[in-house]
């Protein structure tokens, strides 16, 4: 049975690469590209695939916050990430936006058409070390610590963050020395920096 598959990757080069591999493949026909997230909504709307292969960065929408919302409007389309970010926290957050394939780009091309049809015929196909990271780098922050965090990287001050969230002044400053000292940074910026790159916020 035939796969119809939509791409959405910012990178014209990397887009025009995927679609070339996949059309190469007998029972695999790529119906669509969008070169934003905000685009690729609105094909997958219109062309109705039965799998969506992105990328996590991209104007508009990202990867994540598109596989969000396919997951939010219930949309019976399998999102497959191709991406060059290897962070066990995106995983762990796309696995949550119920993705069913997270591959890195640097996979062999034939990965990705076996990815696929075990997504199409329902399974997972998840990057193995990936996976593996996933599950032993737990995420250290308590929902509290990470909304302490994200508004100090915001640039928000203590006293504010207390006000905002009903707390302390003195509270939000134990917060903010909890969480430095658990991700062993020198100060909030580099907290919210590392917790970023970790998929954490």
């Amino acid at each position: 049975m035939m796969m119809r598959v939509l791409l959405a990757e910012d990178q014209s080069l990397v887009l025009g690469a995927l679609a070339a591999l996949l059309n190469l493949e007998s029972d695999i026909e790529v119906v669509g590209r969008a070169s934003d997230g905000e685009m690729a909504w609105r094909e997958l709307q219109r062309l109705q695939p039965d799998v969506l292969v992105t990328d996590i960065e991209m104007p508009g929408l990202t990867g994540l916050e598109l596989a969000q919302r396919v997951q939010r409007h219930g949309l019976p389309v399998k999102v497959v990430i191709v991406t060059t970010f290897a962070r066990a926290g995106f995983l762990r957050r796309a696995l949550d936006a119920g993705v069913a394939g997270y591959l890195l780009k640097d996979a062999p091309a034939e990965k990705l058409a076996e990815a696929l049809r075990s997504v199409h015929r329902g399974g997972r196909a998840i990057d193995p070390q990936l996976a593996l990271e996933a599950w032993t780098e737990a995420d250290p922050l308590s929902d509290r610590e990470r909304q302490v965090l994200r508004l100090a990287g915001e640039g928000v001050a203590a006293g504010d963050i207390a006000q905002r969230l009903g707390l302390s002044h003195g509270t939000v400053r134990n917060y903010l020395s909890e969480i430095i000292g658990k991700l062993g940074v020198s100060n909030r910026i580099e907290a919210y920096r590392m917790a970023r790159q970790k998929g954490w916020l």
